[in-house]
């Protein structure tokens, strides 16, 4: 992609969404950034990862220089009105992989755009319902993988989602974690017009 002499730097640390960028064939920087994924508990469904996507652009407000353009992203799973964010350990993973058995949960990414004069956000939808899992084939995901970089402890890449994801509706890529899509045009929209 021509970057029109733009600098982008991705602030995140997810193999993930570093693999789309090579993939979309964007020349970036990585700069990590850690951040404890607070928010206020009165903030519901895409609210939440719009918050945490703006707080992870904070630290770089200062920082950032005119031609760069950097990117923050959070992905939460939205199930039953409660957030699902990466679980902490084996026994809250199992817990979440057990409520979302059987039902349909919404897999919601934000993704903010930050240059030295703007900052913006957009966010993604997808609906994902699950089949009926056994527990024994979460207590094997669970022990085998790791779950626990990941929000409602899954990954639909992982042989647990293809298993698990009866169908889906909406963006396949917003659920491993960036709306591709909206990500690449919404680069182009920005460096071409700022």
């Amino acid at each position: 992609m021509n970057l029109n002499g733009y600098e982008i730097i991705l602030a995140s640390s997810s193999p993930r969404r570093l693999e789309y960028f090579k993939k979309m064939n964007i020349s970036f920087t990585v700069k990590k950034i850690k951040y404890e994924e607070n928010f206020d508990k009165k903030l519901k469904g895409h609210l939440i990862p719009r918050y945490i996507a703006k707080k992870k652009s904070e630290p770089f407000i200062k920082k950032i220089k005119k031609k760069q353009l950097l990117i923050t992203a959070d992905t939460i799973v939205w199930h039953q009105k409660k957030y699902l964010g990466k679980p902490k350990n084996k026994k809250e993973a199992i817990s979440m992989l057990k409520k979302l058995s059987n039902s349909e949960h919404k897999v919601i990414t934000a993704v903010g755009f930050l240059t030295i004069n703007h900052w913006e956000c957009i966010h993604e939808i997808t609906k994902v319902k699950f089949g009926k899992i056994s527990n024994n084939e979460i207590i094997k995901y669970t022990e085998k993988d790791n779950p626990f970089d990941k929000a409602g402890g899954y990954g639909i890449q992982d042989w647990f989602g293809l298993i698990a994801v009866e169908n889906i509706k909406g963006s396949y890529t917003n659920v491993v974690g960036l709306p591709v899509y909206k990500v690449f045009h919404k680069i182009k929209e920005i460096i071409f017009k700022y």
